[in-house]
């Protein structure tokens, strides 16, 4: 069994990028500590970037605790200045409740984001019109290692009956 006790200096971490507008160190935390229910992951967020694309889960709800540094939590269509001490929630919601910490500060922010883990989920991305499908996710992964996954757009759907002469 996990010990149920770690310390964030002791989180493995892995960097992520993407383009110019994506950058964070990340450390999954959940499954180290034995947490089924709840997930829990480090960000370091570079300064002028955001960990991931603004979107809105329909089943999981999350909250970010800022450790250090400042930025914005974008929610819906407002903006909403953040610094460390400061607790945030993202109920669930469809696109209209889609959300985003970006680091608007000169120096890296540093947020802890507490998250449920009902599955299967659904999260859309409105500022690109995609939307993600995700059934059976591992508790040591994140939507892309769910056993179906799937990133697409409405307007590529299939017909019900597709395939099923």
């Amino acid at each position: 069994m996990a010990s149920p006790v770690i310390n964030l200096d002791d989180v493995p971490t892995r960097d992520t990028s993407h383009g110019d507008r994506f950058a964070a160190t990340l450390g999954r935390i959940g499954p180290l500590i034995g947490a089924q229910k709840l997930g829990c992951m480090l960000h370091r967020v570079s300064p002028g970037k955001a960990a991931f694309p603004r979107h809105a889960h329909h089943a999981n709800e999350e909250m970010m605790i800022v450790l250090e540094g400042a930025g914005t939590y974008r929610l819906g269509d407002r903006e909403h200045p953040v610094r460390a001490g400061d607790i945030v929630s993202a109920p669930a919601s469809d696109g209209s409740g889609a959300h985003q910490m970006v680091n608007t500060s000169d120096a890296d922010l540093v947020y802890l984001c507490v998250s449920t883990r009902l599955d299967p989920e659904v999260v859309e991305y409105p500022d690109s019109g995609k939307f993600a499908v995700a059934s059976m996710v591992p508790e040591d992964t994140g939507l892309l290692g769910a056993r179906i996954a799937y990133i697409g757009r409405v307007e590529n759907s299939l017909d019900y009956f597709d395939g099923e002469e």
